[in-house]
């Protein structure tokens, strides 16, 4: 059983040219989706445009999303990876918060979320891009729900269903609570000052929902944006 599980040629573990070269594609459609986003705004762009500013013909295009706001979704995906990511180099046997808040703690760049921050600030300023939100955050529940599986599939009982999709919802609800408050305050303001300090909040969140939210649980109140750019 032993050498079955740790037995990875080194040919499995290094991607093939292929691989690379897909993953290459599909990077370079999420740039032109984005970058076409800045320039020209929601909805007034399309596959087409896409593609022809990825240098890929429409077809391609269909083989790695099915919408241009599939494409903008992704956007968000590489922070997500990240976090998961550091979340399975936790100890299998660390309750699974502790494990979601120290893999956000990692992530010690504050760069690492403006994906994130920059997409949620687009979608706040335009109802066209709600979908491409919905979709941003349906990857997250399903990433999350998949890493919580692992954790609890050698259970005795098997995996508990409800116990894992509560936990998804309620990691998403407090990552949106954490993006919201940020924005709130900061606004389109994507500096490393400020996105740092949402890098803090989804720390802060998590941390919230793993103390249970119990009285005094909450982190020690911090000086408001306005504060401390004037300081």
């Amino acid at each position: 059983m032993g050498t079955s599980t740790g037995s990875i040629s080194p040919a499995a573990a290094t991607p093939s040219r292929r691989e690379l070269n897909k993953a290459a594609t599909r990077q370079a459609i999420i740039d032109a989706a984005l970058s076409l986003l800045r320039s020209r705004g929601p909805g007034s762009f399309t596959v087409e445009d896409i593609a022809e500013t990825a240098g890929i013909s429409r077809r391609t295009f269909f083989n790695y999303f099915s919408s241009t706001d599939a494409a903008l979704a992704a956007v968000t995906h590489g922070f997500l990876d990240n976090a998961i990511q550091q979340f399975r180099l936790r100890p299998a046997d660390e309750p699974i918060l502790e494990s979601a808040q120290a893999a956000l703690m990692a992530l010690a760049d504050p760069m690492t979320v403006a994906p994130l921050a920059e997409l949620f600030t687009l979608t706040q300023q335009s109802q066209l891009m709600s979908h491409s939100e919905l979709q941003a955050w349906e990857h997250c529940t399903e990433q999350i729900i998949a890493v919580a599986r692992e954790r609890v599939v050698g259970a005795a009982e098997g995996v508990d269903e409800l116990y894992v999709r509560a936990l998804a919802g309620a990691v998403i609800s407090c990552g949106k609570a954490a993006l919201e408050v940020w924005f709130t305050g900061r606004g389109a303001d994507l500096s490393a000052t400020s996105l740092a300090e949402l890098r803090q909040l989804l720390i802060d969140a998590m941390a919230l929902l793993g103390s249970g939210f119990t009285a005094g649980s909450s982190p020690a109140p911090r000086s408001t944006p306005s504060a401390s750019v004037s300081s």
